[in-house]
């Protein structure tokens, strides 16, 4: 049942044509009701756990629409929609072998690969492990209808995590019937076929979904292919209790093309290169992943509900890593295999409770939460000066556990202040089990653990100024513990390291955050927040030599910022929307580090900029549709201010301003609907960098992005 908190409503446009405006999802309920009725404000789980309009809460959070996520879009990766979202930084790094990069408000920024600093879910699964990284890679785009984005202070009730919280939801099943498919071609050989199937058998709610994609890729050894499928079954037992299933599955090969030196990567004729030990090494990665989740709810009441997600999955990665990142020739060229086999599962039990306090309405959720992985991990050299070796360098058993319980609530103090709050104590056990002990190479026993414990409380205030203003304040902690590959090596000057670094401590924050959410006119809404996180321990690269990194705690941090964005709908079937961030993040104490795989070592200064992260980013959109012949076109555009390459701030790749432009036509004929889009990617030809390899011991910092590339799709569907 939706809240009964306000939800603005105003007489627009057909809801035909309200629906396609970028992140103000329409209520299908309320649409039923009067066609021309626009909900502007998103209705949201992500922050409370239950559903609420998102102009009444104290938090910052934005919704992707299922519009914004395919149309005229590759479907790929999380960096083609979050880019929109204001203090979400999500680079696009024009190759498959590594994650998207994906940090909110600096957190995150420091990873190479995969997540980190910010917690990754699919439908209240976790794609985040215990310890704190994750591969949202796992989760078909296709198959997505929205994505929740929260920032800020309340992203600490998700656990071990400081910066935010990206939520993505599956499809519902329609209640008539559906089969369709989508072919896309584009630049770089790139193609993808996708095939799904959504409907109600016998009471079951079902979608199918399955896809292939396959690209030689922008740059030299960049070529990748991915299958995946999602299921989706919906058992409604009865009308209080209902079972959903959720499976997901990939199968990917890409070769990894790494990163380019500065001399390359601004030279014209070189910049889709990449350095002669990739392809010497043949750098690459293969890897599968199946994961099963369930979500039984049961409501016992209209005010008691209970919710189950229990989990389990298994992941296998490996890659391919060249040790002599500057070899000139296969006789000079170095290389290690890196295997992960992991097995993990967990679960999130909670309790729903909504009622009155005397006269003032309220609601409250309690759970616990668990969850475990297991990796079996070898490392070995496999190239020495050109010849195949087969060299053990690690063998061992990375075992990750957290246990967490958590309260959070509302309560309505008067009609126009609402008070939100919340806790979470979390207890993160890193273990090790050294199963290398003898041969060369082995340096011993080096088994050991360590265990992280925070309790991370936040509160937060909503007042409903006016019908069409609400302000909000918060405040509350962060906790963000060690990765396993932040742990992985305590000193890799000598090339293999000698044992885990279980000395790392947990970065803590404290988060402070206030906002204005406003209808401006009938058809323009804003909203504007400021924040500042002052974080302690703050975990940064010590040291990268020959592929391995090895990570330290340097110490203060600050980030200062602004988020901005206005969301409009015009005559004429015009919709514009802009994002604005502006993000200051510096270290705040000096410590040293080491600068390049010679072991030279340099002194951060208070003051330097956190690599990785952007000053300023704007997105910018504007869209025209012309119904009668259902067309549907939008200009995008994009800038990102110079950033940092590594901690001592001696490098950085400039600020850039690229345009995209996307069109298409829809059609209707009888049971058929049928789709076309163009999607032209940099269309003005710039040479830019898409994204930077933090503090790449080497030197190879730079991943530029692509040239001019064009998309073409073709869609049908029938629904019977």
């Amino acid at each position: 049942m939706i809240s009964n908190n306000k939800t603005v409503q105003f007489k627009l446009l057909p809801m035909a044509v309200a629906s396609a405006l970028g992140m103000v999802p329409a209520l299908d309920a309320y649409a039923e009701e009067d066609e021309k009725t626009l909900h502007i404000a998103p209705i949201v789980v992500t922050g409370t756990r239950t559903l609420q309009n998102s102009f009444d809460l104290p938090i910052a959070i934005d919704v992707v629409k299922q519009e914004d996520i395919q149309n005229g879009q590759l479907q790929m990766t999380l960096s083609e929609s979050l880019i929109r979202v204001p203090g979400i930084t999500a680079q696009n790094r024009t190759q498959q072998a590594q994650d998207p990069q994906i940090s909110s408000r600096g957190f995150g920024s420091r990873s190479s690969f995969g997540v980190r600093g910010v917690r990754v879910y699919v439908d209240g699964i976790p794609l985040t492990m215990p310890d704190g990284q994750g591969q949202p890679g796992v989760v078909d785009l296709s198959a997505i209808k929205s994505i929740e984005v929260l920032r800020g202070p309340f992203s600490a009730l998700y656990g071990n995590s400081s910066g935010g919280v990206i939520q993505m939801f599956t499809e519902d099943a329609p209640k008539t019937p559906e089969i369709g498919g989508t072919v896309m071609f584009g630049s770089y050989n790139t193609k993808r076929q996708v095939i799904n199937a959504a409907g109600i058998a016998d009471g079951v709610e079902y979608l199918l979904n399955g896809s292939n994609f396959e690209s030689d890729g922008y740059r030299d050894n960049s070529e990748s292919d991915k299958q995946q499928a999602t299921a989706k079954f919906k058992f409604n037992i009865s009308e209080d209790t209902k079972l959903t299933t959720l499976i997901n599955w990939f199968d990917q090969d890409a070769q990894d093309p790494l990163g380019l030196d500065r001399a390359r990567a601004f030279n014209s004729s070189t910049r889709d290169s990449v350095v002669p030990a990739a392809i010497n090494a043949n750098t690459s990665v293969s890897r599968t992943h199946t994961q099963v989740g369930f979500n039984f709810e049961h409501a016992f009441n209209e005010n008691n509900k209970l919710s189950v997600v229990p989990y389990v999955g298994n992941r296998k990665n490996a890659q391919i890593l060249t040790t002599t990142a500057t070899a000139l020739t296969p006789a000079t060229t170095n290389a290690r295999l890196s295997e992960i086999d992991r097995d993990f599962y967990g679960m999130d039990a909670r309790w729903d409770n909504k009622g009155t306090l005397g006269n003032l309405p309220y609601n409250i959720s309690a759970g616990i939460t668990y969850g475990k992985l297991e990796d079996g991990r070898l490392d070995t050299n496999v190239l020495a000066s050109g010849v195949s070796v087969n060299v053990k360098n690690r063998d061992e058993e990375n075992i990750a556990t957290n246990f967490d319980q958590y309260v959070q609530g509302k309560l309505s103090v008067s009609d126009s202040v609402d008070l939100h709050a919340g806790a979470r104590h979390t207890k993160v056990r890193l273990k090790v089990e050294d199963n290398f002990l003898t041969g060369t190479g082995s340096n011993g026993n080096n088994s050991g653990a360590v265990e992280y414990q925070k309790t991370t409380p936040v509160i937060g205030l909503t007042w409903k100024a006016t019908d069409r203003l609400n302000l909000y304040a918060n405040f509350g902690k962060g906790f963000e513990t060690p990765t396993f590959i932040e742990a992985a090596f305590d000193n890799v000057a000598g090339g293999v390291a000698s044992k885990p670094n279980l000395s790392l401590k947990a970065a803590e924050s404290r988060n402070f955050e206030i906002g204005a959410k406003a209808f401006v006119t009938d058809n323009i809404r804003a909203n504007l927040t400021l924040f500042k996180i002052d974080t302690e321990n703050e975990i940064v690269t010590r040291q990268t030599v020959a592929g391995r990194s090895s990570f330290q705690n340097a110490g203060d941090t600050k980030r200062t910022g602004i988020e901005a964005s206005i969301d409009a709908s015009f005559d004429n079937n015009i919709n514009v929307f802009a994002s604005y961030t502006l993000l200051n993040a510096k270290f705040e104490d000096p410590f040293v580090t080491v600068i390049n795989a010679a072991g030279t070592t340099g002194t951060v200064n208070s003051g330097n900029r956190i690599p990785g992260t952007y000053k300023s980013q704007i997105y910018g959109e504007v869209a025209w549709s012309y119904p009668t012949f259902g067309f549907f076109s939008a200009l995008e555009g994009r800038h990102s201010s110079q950033v940092y390459v590594n901690d001592i701030n001696i490098d950085k790749a400039p600020s850039y301003t690229i345009f995209n432009v996307r069109a298409g036509f829809e059609q209707n004929l009888a049971h058929w609907n049928f789709k076309e889009f163009l999607r032209v990617e940099n269309m003005f030809d710039k040479e830019y960098i898409g994204s930077v390899r933090v503090n790449d011991g080497n030197a190879l910092f730079f991943e530029p992005g692509a040239d001019r590339n064009y998309l073409l799709g073709l869609s049908a569907s029938y629904k019977f």
